[in-house]
């Protein structure tokens, strides 16, 4: 028997793109659908992605973001290492606390913090960042002895996370690490919107396909240099997919 899954995460407001990757994985037919987390911030349509979401019920974890405007924090848990950056990410969290509604924010509180389950023999934990903290970073150049301590204390055979908007896909010991990319922020280079394709049968590695969404860019980084309270730069980022 072949399951298949599909993954996304890190929409960050942007409609556009979150629609283009809904109706992509409503081609492909998937299993089952999964939304890691951080439907908004940065992004100038925070409540409009909230409900193509909502509207299809897909099973989604809470992202930092999710909690910081959710729980309407005063900080995102972004881990900011550049004070301008910082500054931009604080003054986006604030422009989304104030425009989300009572009903949206009563949503993303609701959203899980992990999902776990097994299929064709392989067990699978979707995370955020990390199973150790949402808002940790997973890169693919993280320090190896680092990525190993991880997987062994990760309790699963495949951990599929997001959060830093750059996909990767690699088995480290024994444990195959899945980062599906963002969809509306990616920052990989390529503006297009990312999403994950997972397909698993019994007694084989799982396949995963990382897959590429055009979508309307131009109306969203509009919307966003149209928005008093964000910072352009937001727009430029998803024009260049994070490469400005």
């Amino acid at each position: 028997m072949t399951t298949r899954f599909a993954i996304f995460s890190d929409l960050h407001g942007n409609s556009a793109a979150t629609e283009a990757v809904l109706a992509a994985i409503d081609t492909e037919a998937p299993d089952a659908v999964y939304n890691l987390g951080d439907l908004v911030g940065y992004g100038a349509r925070p409540n409009e992605t909230i409900a193509l979401i909502r509207e299809r019920e897909i099973p989604t974890i809470m992202g930092n973001y999710d909690d910081g405007v959710g729980f309407d924090r005063d900080d995102c848990g972004c881990a900011y290492k550049d004070k301008e950056e910082e500054a931009r990410g604080q003054q986006s969290l604030f422009w989304t606390r104030e425009v989300t509604t009572p009903e949206n924010k009563a949503y993303l509180r609701t959203l899980l913090p992990e999902i776990r389950f097994e299929a064709e023999g392989k067990r699978f934990r979707l995370v955020h960042g990390s199973h150790r903290r949402m808002n940790e970073y997973l890169f693919e150049d993280r320090d190896p002895r680092s990525l190993s301590r991880i997987a062994q204390g990760a309790e699963t055979d495949v951990l599929v996370f997001g959060h830093t908007h750059k996909p990767w896909v690699r088995e480290i010991e024994g444990v195959l690490f899945i980062n599906d990319g963002s969809v509306g922020k990616p920052k990989d280079g390529d503006p297009r919107a990312a999403w994950a394709l997972l397909t698993v049968e019994a007694d084989k590695p799982v396949q995963v396909e990382i897959r590429r969404v055009p979508y309307d860019v131009a109306s969203m980084a509009a919307a966003i240099r149209a928005a008093e309270g964000l910072s352009d730069h937001f727009a430029t980022d998803i024009e260049s997919g994070g490469a400005s």
